[in-house]
């Protein structure tokens, strides 16, 4: 694809501001009631089985259908040899949440007259080399050309969680490593390089920390008081909490399922500046139909960051990729995995139709957790409005038995260990 066909726009200079208090949403007024029990009933068993495929020992998800209501659901353990339930106010690790938040923390600079979304990251960070011709703008479609530098960090992640890492090292590898890369604006990669040179470009080009700009510009004015970006020091999670788990990483990059090795205590610092975010269920729903419905752009900003380019490949014409988000079907939103946790989140900004999930076991891989959203999805899709009231259209290009059987293949681990192992010494 030709630079010139990709969506980066410059974007106007209308202003937000850091305000601080609950944008409100634009999305359909919610059914204050919960799901018909048929469908909740399903999206129980959906869940159970998924936690099963994943080896996780716990899990939280939620579906909100605005014309019907809503379903969250909690289950399992918060530790593989534990007795304590897991509750759907806990917090968990939600890498889901980074690249849509860091872009919108760029897109909102942009309404503010600080950047344009075409600025060279080169004049925000001169001096460093394997950047030229790279924008702000292709870092958050995915389309800089940039290697992933969890190809070559992997394994150190899983093993070593609590590894201490500078942003320039992470940036460093992706930038050094040419195998994977490509020309700027050519095709679509999934690069964590892309949103930790972001993270970078932001923080110098404001003088401004990652977590005083989320707080600014996403935790404050959405009232996210249950998500937050810890410091790199920090290694645990916000409690309450469930432990966070995945099998060893061999030499040769397939997963040892006889070693469960426990990632709670991990360093922040392998999502690079904007990396490390926390949540809670309840505030990645908010924060997915706020990615959704564009409440905290302008109309330009929103307008760009769904514009969608195709993925390439063998993925169907039915994904693509904006700024910062990913579009299946009618649904935006972004799946993410950290050692210790899966998590997606999605929500369709025409009917308000929302799905978030997490699981405590991060061995199966992101697009394991992406499946399960689009699973719970199809379910809720097809809840009936109460009495007379018109239940929406919603045309999902999949089915529930074709997501169980994504699942079902992208089982790694079907079964955790007896007791989970201590991650080796950093």
């Amino acid at each position: 694809m030709a630079a010139g066909t990709v969506v980066v726009l410059a974007l106007g200079l209308a202003g937000c501001s850091g305000e601080v208090g609950a944008v409100p949403s634009k999305l359909p007024a919610q059914h204050g009631g919960s799901l018909p029990a048929a469908v909740s009933e399903q999206l129980d068993a959906a869940l159970a089985q998924a936690m099963q495929w994943s080896a996780a020992s716990g899990a939280v998800a939620g579906v909100w259908a605005p014309w019907a209501g809503e379903w969250t659901s909690a289950q399992g353990v918060t530790t593989a040899d534990g007795k304590v339930p897991v509750s759907t106010d806990m917090h968990f690790r939600s890498a889901a949440s980074e690249r849509p938040m860091a872009c919108t923390v760029m897109l909102r600079l942009a309404d503010a007259g600080q950047l344009e979304v075409s600025d060279l990251v080169a004049d925000l960070l001169p001096g460093l080399p394997g950047i030229d011709g790279i924008t702000l703008g292709q870092l958050c479609q995915g389309t800089a050309g940039l290697a992933d530098y969890r190809t070559q960090f992997g394994s150190i992640f899983v093993n070593n969680p609590k590894r201490n890492w500078s942003d320039m090292e992470l940036v460093s590898a992706g930038l050094a490593s040419t195998a994977t890369a490509t020309a700027p604006g050519a095709i679509w990669q999934d690069s964590a390089t892309a949103t930790a040179l972001l993270g970078m470009a932001l923080s110098a080009h404001t003088g401004t920390s990652w977590a005083e700009l989320y707080q600014q510009n996403v935790f404050g004015p959405l009232g996210l008081a249950q998500t937050s970006l810890p410091d790199n020091g920090r290694l645990d999670i916000r409690a309450p909490s469930p432990h966070g788990y995945a099998a060893a990483v061999n030499p040769d990059g397939t997963r040892d399922c006889s070693v469960v090795l426990d990632e709670t205590r991990l360093s922040p610092s392998q999502g690079g500046a904007a990396g490390g975010v926390v949540s809670n269920l309840e505030d990645l729903k908010t924060w997915s139909q706020a990615l959704a419905d564009g409440r905290l752009l302008s109309g330009r900003s929103t307008k760009a960051q769904l514009a969608t380019i195709p993925l390439g490949g063998d993925a169907p014409s039915w994904q693509g990729y904006g700024l910062g988000v990913q579009k299946i079907g009618p649904l935006f939103g972004q799946d993410g995995e950290v050692p210790g946790f899966l998590t997606a989140a999605y929500s369709d900004p025409s009917t308000g139709l929302t799905v978030a999930v997490m699981l405590n076991n991060s061995t199966a891989g992101k697009g394991f957790a992406q499946q399960l959203a689009m699973q719970l999805a199809s379910i809720g899709s097809k809840a009936p409005a109460p009495g007379n009231a018109s239940t929406p259209l919603i045309e999902l290009p999949w089915s529930v038995e074709q997501t169980a059987a994504a699942l079902q293949a992208g089982a790694v681990c079907q079964a955790p260990a007896e007791a989970p192992a201590e991650a080796p010494a950093e």
